[in-house]
């Protein structure tokens, strides 16, 4: 089963304060119902008027941290995609408010195969298989030591570990 027909007709809203990143997006998802929304009020009335299969929320901009609490308590698997906010402290305050799975804007180009895994997922959590896929790249970008430095990335990643031996 390839990535498109896995989201193909999947209902996603997308939010974020630069106009170009939507239309990348929604270029990137054309097989996709996308609503998109470039401020925390118009993503907020989204939210409580609509039932989506995913929610992607910039970080910077929109309040995402905000959005994301309001997704996640209406059950939205919620993906936080971001740049300026890329950082250990921006992905530990996504995974501790319920996000599903981090993405750099770096890697739209990306965001079909990421988000077809939170489908097949069933909209839990695919952090493993985030780590699995950026370890390179979060590597480069927080510094190789970056889950050692911060004692919750080491028992979250032990935590991982269990869940998938169980």
């Amino acid at each position: 089963m390839n990535e498109d027909s896995i989201l193909k007709d999947k209902v996603i809203l997308v939010v974020d304060d630069e106009p170009d990143v939507l239309e990348t997006v929604e270029e990137e998802l054309d097989m996709c119902l996308i609503h998109k929304a470039t401020d925390y009020d118009t993503a907020l009335q989204y939210l409580l008027s609509y039932t989506y299969d995913i929610v992607i929320l910039d970080i910077m901009g929109v309040n995402g941290f905000e959005l994301l609490k309001n997704s996640v308590s209406r059950g939205f698997p919620s993906v936080m995609l971001t740049a300026h906010a890329l950082s250990p402290e921006s992905l530990k305050k996504s995974i501790k408010l319920g996000a599903v799975s981090f993405l750099p804007k770096e890697k739209i180009s990306e965001l079909r195969h990421f988000l077809a895994d939170v489908v097949l997922g069933e909209g839990k959590p695919v952090w493993k298989k985030l780590f699995d896929k950026l370890e390179n790249y979060f590597g480069k970008r927080f510094g190789p030591d970056w889950k050692e430095k911060d004692e919750f990335f080491h028992e979250f990643e032990a935590s991982l570990k269990q869940d998938l031996s169980e």
